[in-house]
């Protein structure tokens, strides 16, 4: 995918600390912030899920434990 520079102001003392990173010396800046970004929007992105899935379930204990227990009891085990 092409990039398309943009400006960003940093503090000083988050510039040091980026530059200091072995990861951004070896691949740039650049490199280096886009992939903080994925990994932060990544991260984001499951807190989202995580918290639907709790919502989905908040006091349904029972009804979460009985769809595991169907699915460990479907599932086909080698025999040894």
């Amino acid at each position: 995918m092409p990039t398309r520079p943009v400006q960003l102001s940093i503090d000083e003392d988050l510039l040091q600390r980026v530059d200091a990173d072995p990861e951004a010396r070896s691949r740039g800046r650049s490199a280096f912030v886009r992939s903080a970004i994925r990994l932060y929007l990544e991260a984001k992105r499951r807190r989202s899920v995580d918290e639907a899935i709790l919502r989905a379930y908040d006091g349904k204990d029972d009804v979460l434990l009985a769809e595991i227990e169907e699915m460990i009891g479907a599932q086909s085990w080698p025999e040894r």
